[in-house]
């Protein structure tokens, strides 16, 4: 059952304080009954992999997830030039136009513990969110996902009036679901292979465990939950009679759906020809051993999937022009959620081009995951040799140079997904070649 309260945005301010502060303290005195994780107070990263001999290394963490957000900074992302939506391609069907969601509104679910406001002024929407969702989870810590959902104090901020530019801008978190738990596609898991091969690990496959629940999310060690795919309960939560489902707000100010009927097809099919890599370990404490040469691909990496123009109903980003408006479907197949922006993206997408913040969708993902990508820690060149930090700070060169991210490579984010200063991480970490 669903039991959020929606408090419309000219509701008194005297009841919001007051339904806000009873909420406050049943986030902080109770836990989740049944399969709900622990939803204590407190966005991949593995603050402890290391720590915890867990191969959960999201990209959110491992690409430096800057989780505050309050003070969006320069994110490096390639200058595109505006496009035109007509480019875009076009599928049958209806936008839903009237939804309690478009607009400002308060949720506040006293089983769960979610707070979330959401402001719309002067071209932006503001998301403020405490990170916990609003429906049952699965069981954290489990065997593949070591860390506890706590409640988190996280602003986004994104426009209502989204520009179409058609970049296909890469982006890590390409968005925020209605409920203020963010959508976070990619890993930072990889299998690195002697012949020099490196794969990005998809989320949702069988290789490894990361710990995904039934609503294809897990949590960072910072204690964010966030989805990799569709969840049931959170569709099932905001469902009308539409086919279309409003589940939540790209980056870019594009609104992203669900079809119900399945109505929308991606654009992705996976690659016919074998897999190429000898020698290959996939990252994590335990360095398994992964047998890639010659193997079909079947999902497992992100590599897998060729993108064709054309092929599906939605574009390289899962997005198409449906009823005049363009917007991004979410679907049960790969992207899942889109990797990928077409509008201009908000700095709190951790936006990027090439190496810049996200996974590029069916190709090579930021700091050396695909073939011919650099290496964490270079620019270009030949990457620096991080054997000896990582003997240092006592973990893998795989998990050292997930940690980094990049590039280039960000010290804040790897210094508190490994345990240490910044300053701790840069003594030991080689510059890289070009300065």
């Amino acid at each position: 059952m669903h039991h959020m309260l929606q408090i419309p945005h000219n509701a008194s301010r005297i009841v919001s304080i007051l339904v806000a502060g009873a909420l406050v303290l049943a986030a902080c005195g109770s836990d989740t009954d049944g399969e709900s994780a622990d939803a204590s107070p407190d966005a991949s990263a593995v603050a402890a992999d290391s720590d915890t001999e867990s191969t959960e290394t999201d990209t959110d963490s491992a690409a430096a997830d800057s989780t505050t957000n309050e003070s969006p900074t320069d994110n490096g992302a390639t200058p595109v030039s505006a496009g035109s939506i007509e480019d875009a391609p076009v599928a049958d069907g209806t936008i839903p136009t009237a939804s309690d969601y478009l607009g400002t509104y308060e949720l506040a679910d006293e089983a769960f513990g979610t707070m979330v406001t959401v402001t719309v002024d002067g071209g932006s929407r503001v998301i403020e969110t405490n990170a916990l969702p609003d429906h049952e989870t699965g069981d954290f810590p489990n065997a593949g996902n070591p860390n506890v959902i706590t409640a988190q104090d996280l602003t986004w901020t994104f426009p209502t009036e989204p520009v179409y530019t058609g970049g296909a801008v890469n982006a890590r978190t390409p968005g925020v679901a209605i409920n203020g738990v963010k959508f976070e596609p990619a890993t930072a898991e990889t299998v690195t292979c002697e012949s020099g091969e490196t794969f990005r690990i998809e989320a949702i496959q069988e290789l490894l465990d990361l710990g995904l629940d039934f609503n294809n999310a897990h949590v960072q060690p910072t204690g964010e939950y966030h989805y990799h795919g569709i969840s049931e309960l959170l569709v099932d939560a905001y469902a009308t009679d539409d086919d279309l489902v409003l589940i939540g707000f790209m980056a870019d100010g594009y609104l992203a759906y669900y079809s119900k009927s399945g109505a929308y097809e991606s654009s992705y099919a996976l690659d016919t020809d074998a897999r190429t890599g000898s020698g290959c370990v996939a990252s994590g404490p335990d360095s398994l051993s992964v047998e890639v040469e010659g193997t079909n691909p079947d999902g497992t990496f992100n590599s897998d999937w060729v993108y064709t123009a054309g092929s599906g109903d939605l574009d390289e980003c899962n997005g198409a022009v449906i009823d005049g408006t363009y917007a991004y479907i979410v679907t049960d197949t790969y992207p899942y959620i889109s990797r990928c922006l077409n509008g201009e993206p908000s700095a709190d997408a951790g936006a990027g081009g090439p190496g810049g913040g996200g996974e590029a969708p069916g190709g090579a993902a930021p700091g050396g995951a695909g073939e011919g990508a650099a290496p964490a820690g270079g620019a270009g060149g030949a990457p620096p040799d991080l054997t000896a930090a990582a003997e240092a700070l006592g973990v893998s060169v795989e998990e050292l140079q997930a940690a980094l991210g990049g590039p280039p490579p960000d010290f804040g984010a790897a210094a508190e997904i490994l345990g240490v200063s910044v300053e701790e991480l840069e003594a030991v970490v080689p510059a890289p070649p070009n300065g």
